[in-house]
């Protein structure tokens, strides 16, 4: 797996990449990380990658050339070092694009990579986004300064699903969002002490019964899905990935104040 990533500001990753358990994946070269800088393809002896927008207004816009040769570069890279793969996606970190989601990253986990574009400054020279740009990816309704840390949280949420990256090869099967749970939100989790600071750690943890164990995580996870996220629990339900217990659970919840109802039906 193999992603080349377009950014102004390439030491932001090198932190990412030399620390934390997806750091395995990158050393061993399990995932490929290459950074093109467009500053390094600009012309004249300021390296100008922006201008101002016509139409006049506040802020600055990425120059398409500039991103065209970086671009181009990468993608002839890729073509040497991968000659059979397929035309190579082109991303691009965009409020307008498609919100990322478990489903989304587990896709792009079982790809052979992108190309991922940062963006910077007011935006970027539209012409180019439309002669190159495949797929536009959003983190939510919220605008950050730059497409780098969005392009190190889809890294992030992609390498820790490679095989061999975490410790228990299963760990992530039970993250929130994970099909294994059914779409629902994870449950609490604890550790020693069993008593901290006069609180206990729950009963039916301190069992040793695998099965009351697991009944109390499964109705923990409903819990906290019908408080917090109700929406996932719904859509749970339109599934069919609601047991009849697991309905029995939710109707013995309080309604949700902002959504009255959603426990029980």
């Amino acid at each position: 797996m193999r992603f080349d990533i377009l950014t102004l500001f390439p030491q932001m990753f090198a932190p990412f990449l030399e620390n934390g358990v997806t750091r395995r994946a990158f050393a061993s070269g399990q995932v490929e990380v290459h950074l093109w800088n467009p500053r390094d393809f600009a012309e004249g002896n300021y390296r100008r990658v922006d201008d101002r927008p016509f139409g006049g207004g506040p802020g600055m816009v990425m120059l398409a050339d500039p991103l065209q040769r970086c671009l181009d570069a990468a993608q002839q890279s890729r073509a040497q070092a991968l000659p059979e793969e397929e035309a190579v996606p082109v991303v691009l970190f965009s409020p307008i694009g498609h919100t990322l989601h478990h489903g989304a990253v587990a896709q792009w986990a079982q790809s052979s990579g992108a190309i991922l574009l940062c963006g910077r400054y007011e935006g970027i020279d539209q012409r180019f986004i439309d002669a190159n740009v495949t797929h536009q990816i959003s983190l939510g309704d919220f605008v950050l300064s730059g497409g780098e840390l969005a392009a190190l949280v889809l890294l992030d949420a992609i390498t820790r699903l490679q095989p061999g990256v975490l410790n228990d090869a299963g760990s992530f099967q039970q993250d929130s969002f994970n099909p294994a749970l059914d779409g629902l939100l994870d449950c609490p989790h604890y550790t020693r002490p069993e008593v901290w600071q006069g609180h206990s750690v729950p009963a039916p943890l301190l069992s040793g019964h695998h099965a009351h164990i697991e009944r109390w995580r499964r109705e923990q996870s409903l819990r906290l899905t019908a408080q917090q996220r109700p929406q996932l629990l719904q859509q749970a339900r339109r599934q069919g990935r609601l047991t009849a217990q697991d309905e029995a659970f939710l109707r013995t919840l309080p309604a949700a104040p902002d959504d009255a109802g959603i426990a029980g039906h």
